[in-house]
Order: C-alpha cells, then sequence, then structure tokens
C-alpha cells in the first residue's frame, strides 16, 4: 500500500487581501496563540499558569463563588476546576469556606497572598495589553470591539441554534 502526500494546494489558504473570512480566522488564531504564549510567559514569571491566573483574576471580581461557579466563568468542567482549586489552596492563595445551608458545597475566597498575587498578575497583563493593543489609535480599538461583540453575537446564535 503507498501513501502519497496530500495535494498542498487544497491546503492552503486564499490569497485574498484579507477579505475572506477562513484567512481572517487563520489570523485571529495565530494571534491568539502569540498573545497567549506572551501573557503565558509574563504569568510564568510570577510563578503563575494561565488558568491559575483566570481563577484568582475571576475571584478579584466576585469571591464566594463555588467551584461549580467557577468552572462555569471560566468555560471549564467542573473536574478541570476541582484540581485547580486544590493546588491553589495548597499553595495558599485561595481558602474554601463553608455555605451555611450548603454541606456539599464550599465559597471560594482569596487569601491575602492570593489577592496580591492576583494584582501582580493584573497588573502584568494590563501591562502587556498596553504595550501592543494599547498602541492601536482608540478608534481603531473602538472598531475592533465592535467586531468581536457582533462575531460574539454571531457565535452565540449559532450555538443556540445548535442545541
Amino acid at each position: 500500500m503507498s501513501v502519497t502526500a496530500p495535494d498542498r494546494s487544497e491546503a492552503r489558504l486564499p490569497e485574498a487581501e484579507g477579505s475572506d473570512p477562513l484567512r481572517v480566522w487563520f489570523r485571529f488564531i495565530r494571534l491568539n496563540r502569540r498573545v497567549t504564549a506572551a501573557m503565558a510567559g509574563e504569568l510564568r514569571g510570577l510563578g503563575l499558569s494561565i488558568p491559575q491566573f483566570d481563577a484568582l483574576s475571576t475571584l478579584t471580581e466576585r469571591e464566594g463563588l463555588t467551584q461549580q461557579d467557577l468552572a462555569a466563568r471560566l468555560y471549564v468542567t467542573k473536574g478541570n476546576v476541582s484540581g485547580l482549586v486544590d493546588r491553589l489552596v495548597e499553595a495558599g492563595w485561595v481558602e474554601r469556606r463553608a455555605i451555611p445551608g450548603d454541606r456539599r458545597s464550599h465559597a471560594l475566597h482569596l487569601t491575602p497572598a492570593g489577592t496580591a498575587l492576583a494584582a501582580r498578575g493584573i497588573a502584568a497583563q494590563k501591562a502587556y495589553v498596553t504595550r501592543t493593543l494599547g498602541r492601536l489609535a482608540p478608534e481603531d480599538i473602538a472598531a475592533f470591539e465592535g467586531l468581536v461583540q457582533r462575531w460574539r453575537d454571531v457565535a452565540r446564535a449559532d450555538a443556540d441554534d445548535v442545541a
């Protein structure tokens, strides 16, 4: 049995001037990977992973979430967040507190060390965004925000149609 290489012409993106949605999609994905990798490096310098930072920064916005609530806000499964929270508790950044009347769930709260670390992570994130996206003209940022929100709305409608 012989194996032939795939036709590379089929795998190439169209040569359009950026107006092809698939080409824009690939550029967006590559940009996402680039900025995620850059932010991961910034956070590594603080001793944090991206999931740890996501959890800590989410808890700065709303403490007292259950693990299930946190999982929903992070768009991950409850199982994924369970191990993450265990590690945050072990590190001394998060504590579980009993919820009156609920023996099965616990409220998640930042410790003072977790609050301080989250603040450093948020400052690093803000600095990176300022150095990159913040260099664009205000009207470009506003236009980009509008496009992202419209794309989000279309994606939400598509998800609702599929469900």
